[in-house]
């Protein structure tokens, strides 16, 4: 039996480095188990904001890649100051940190790229594959976004070919993320967004969703959306977990101002001042890009000198570093539409059983998962007494070794399960 072909549109890909790529890589590795064959759509000369080439590793062997070139304007940005490179990443100065250079910068972002600085690549893209669907047969073709400009393409290719299953794939979501009210857009170009996303969920054959929230504000939208979640890969070796001289609290990934849990910088520094075991037993580990705003901030405390600030490390070490945490820290948007947000690094977390502390909205999906694996605890960014005195039970738990439970059920946000139920999205949507 021959098996189903899919086309997967994608801007991040190895050698990419960051969460936007891990999606769809994991999924290729594992759908020809079932009964799918893909082939991925990239960018020829992407400008990507992360390196990771580790990851081209992962690549399978015998993958079909296609590539055309892309023009992006970043350097338009960076002509307005060299802060701006974070937006190749969708991140920015917020507040205070924002110098009117900045404030230019976004406004033109956000009012002439619509929906985002990919745009460019939408008609060459589209271009070229009319006339590569014309001579190649697929089942199925795959948008993921960010950068939503890449749904577009979708968009455009479905008019073509009316019976191509299309799959609108949304990593984040597009006009409720929690940044999309800082890009000063003018009320005609945020009826532009909203547009073309309404235009997406209407068109598109299967919206897929990686938060249970958000798939249901897809629904109400009008999109037939599903949750799949990302994951871990259980076939990846975390390594031996070893033994900290230190009560060790690490931040793997990349940490913006809109995200910047400052409620626990001022509880860490507060247990500093005041318990001298903590302040000589304690690190607070960086693993990855942290925003130098943030770390400039910190420097102004006494809990600069519990820091150890690793830089961007590849997958598998960051793996290994998250394997050698004593608790791990995530964060998310403190704004209420952010709840549906759930970081992928979460999923890896999970996969070294060690336990996580967590920041965002109440009610926040990552909370329920938590909840229900029994793997940490969320809080609101105002809740300073219960946090200090979860951060103390768990130093004393180390302290005295009694660091004994495990997350339960978590084989659900396996790579492998997930591109399982995919598959079966996939198969239910050609029959």
């Amino acid at each position: 039996m021959k098996p189903n072909k899919i086309l997967i549109i994608t801007y991040y890909w190895p050698p990419s480095g960051g969460p936007g790529v891990q999606r769809w890589l994991k999924f290729v590795k594992y759908l020809p188990e079932f009964g799918w064959k893909p082939t991925v759509f990239i960018p020829e000369n992407p400008s990507y904001p992360i390196i990771d080439k580790t990851l081209a590793e992962e690549v399978p062997k015998d993958l079909e890649i296609i590539k055309t070139k892309i023009w992006e304007p970043y350097q338009i940005a960076e002509f307005f100051g060299k802060d701006n490179k974070k937006f190749k990443a969708g991140q920015f100065d917020v507040g205070k940190n924002q110098s009117w250079k900045s404030r230019i910068s976004i406004w033109i972002r956000g009012n002439f790229f619509i929906p985002d600085a990919r745009i460019f690549w939408v008609k060459p893209s589209v271009n070229f594959l009319k006339n590569y669907l014309k001579e190649n047969h697929f089942d199925a073709l795959v948008t993921t976004g960010p950068p939503h400009s890449l749904h577009l393409i979708g968009l455009e290719l479905k008019k073509d070919f009316p019976n191509l299953k299309w799959i609108a794939d949304f990593r984040d979501p597009w006009t409720e993320i929690s940044y999309y009210k800082h890009l000063k857009l003018s009320k005609s170009s945020d009826e532009k967004h909203r547009v073309l996303e309404q235009k997406v969920f209407e068109n598109a054959d299967i919206t897929l969703a990686t938060s249970f929230t958000d798939a249901e504000n897809f629904r109400k939208r009008g999109a037939r959306a599903f949750c799949i979640t990302n994951g871990f890969d259980g076939e990846e070796k975390m390594g031996e977990k070893t033994s900290n001289p230190k009560f060790t609290l690490s931040y793997i990934g990349v940490l913006e101002q809109l995200r910047n849990p400052e409620i626990l910088w001022k509880v860490l520094n507060d247990i500093i001042i005041e318990n001298e075991d903590f302040r000589s037993g304690f690190e607070l580990k960086f693993a990855g890009r942290i925003d130098g705003k943030i770390l400039e901030n910190i420097e102004n405390t006494e809990l600069k000198n519990s820091i150890k600030n690793l830089g961007y490390l590849s997958h598998g070490e960051a793996n290994l570093e998250m394997q050698n945490s004593d608790l791990l820290l995530i964060t998310n948007f403190p704004d209420e539409s952010s709840k549906g947000i759930i970081p992928g690094k979460i999923f890896e977390y999970l996969a070294t059983g060690n336990p996580i502390l967590s920041f965002g909205p109440k009610d926040a999906d990552v909370q329920k998962i938590l909840d229900q694996t029994n793997a940490g605890k969320h809080f609101s960014y105002d809740d300073f007494t219960s946090l200090k005195s979860f951060i103390l039970e768990q130093f004393n738990a180390w302290k005295n070794g009694n660091r004994s439970s495990k997350p339960q059920e978590i084989e659900r946000f396996s790579r492998k399960n997930l591109t399982q139920k995919l598959a079966e999205i996939l198969s239910s949507s050609i029959d």
